[in-house]
């Protein structure tokens, strides 16, 4: 059960509309790496988790997310203000209007016209929100490193869009969102290292023959360090095309009668390599007419 308070989890204070910049923090609400996206993943994660201990940390960390959703869904709504009214009412002459709303060569008038001003379930660029950004996995140890990954990308995002404006308030909520995917990281690492062992991921542990060893697939020079170098790999600096010592061909063992029916269907579409046919791209160019002369 949600029960929604009506303050926010860290106070709004928008200095000035700029829709422009209401369009960029659009990433975090309907991006692939936002708010809404983190809350769907861990939530879903959360309904089939069976360890009660991680299971309260992801619904907790899930429940945060959708009030950072709020919180960025409501900075977008104070930047967007004064574009909804002049759109609505259609104060200004148009050229002034579309000139407020378009600011520095942004989309935001796309946002302003489609969506009233409002925040739309959608990125930056305007692509909708889809499901397809979830990747759980339903295995924990997966799962916990992929949330991980999540949370540090959406402090990325966080620190280039506190780049990109000079209004101390939205850039302190802005600090606070980012400040938050740190603790989640820290708590998603500690979740996914209580479980011993946790790697490799999932119950099978992998051909011993082939685990800790380092194929040079980019050929020379091949830059070594602890990624391929040291006791633990053995590094193939020339591997062969077939690794595990076979011939490298692909094989199935078929029935009589599939061979006999591959048989028909290659005779029946055979190619004929001394012929040499007149094609479209012959008649388009003209060069079919110069063959018949």
């Amino acid at each position: 059960m949600f029960l929604h308070n009506k303050r926010l989890q860290y106070t709004v204070r928008v200095a000035a509309p700029n829709p422009g910049l209401a369009n960029l923090l659009l990433e975090q609400f309907g991006g692939s790496q936002g708010e809404l996206a983190a809350a769907a993943r861990y939530f879903t994660q959360a309904l089939a988790e069976d360890d009660p201990g991680r299971k309260d940390l992801l619904m907790d960390i899930a429940t945060e997310e959708l009030s950072h959703l709020e919180i960025v869904g409501s900075i977008i709504v104070m930047l967007n203000k004064g574009a909804k009214g002049q759109l609505a009412e259609g104060v200004e002459e148009e050229g002034e209007l579309y000139r407020a709303i378009n600011g520095a060569g942004n989309d935001s008038h796309i946002t302003s016209l489609l969506y009233g001003a409002g925040a739309p379930l959608v990125n930056s660029a305007g692509v909708p929100w889809t499901s397809a950004y979830i990747d759980t996995i339903g295995e924990p140890t997966a799962d916990m490193r992929s949330n991980i990954a999540a949370e540090s990308r959406a402090k990325i995002v966080y620190e280039r869009l506190m780049n990109v404006t000079d209004d101390p308030g939205v850039k302190e909520a802005l600090g606070f969102l980012m400040t938050r995917e740190i603790a989640h990281q820290l708590s998603f690492e500690k979740a996914l290292h209580s479980i011993q062992p946790n790697f490799p991921q999932g119950k099978l542990p992998g051909m011993p023959k082939f685990t800790n060893k380092y194929f040079n697939m980019s050929g020379e020079p091949n830059v070594r360090g602890p990624w391929n170098e040291g006791e633990e790999w053995e590094y193939v600096e020339f591997p062969e095309p077939a690794v595990d010592g076979g011939d490298g061909l692909a094989s199935v063992t078929l029935s009589e009668a599939d061979n006999e029916v591959l048989e028909q269907l290659k005779v029946r579409t055979a190619s004929d390599p001394t012929s040499n046919p007149v094609t479209g791209a012959d008649l388009g160019s003209g060069m079919a007419d110069k063959a018949l002369l």
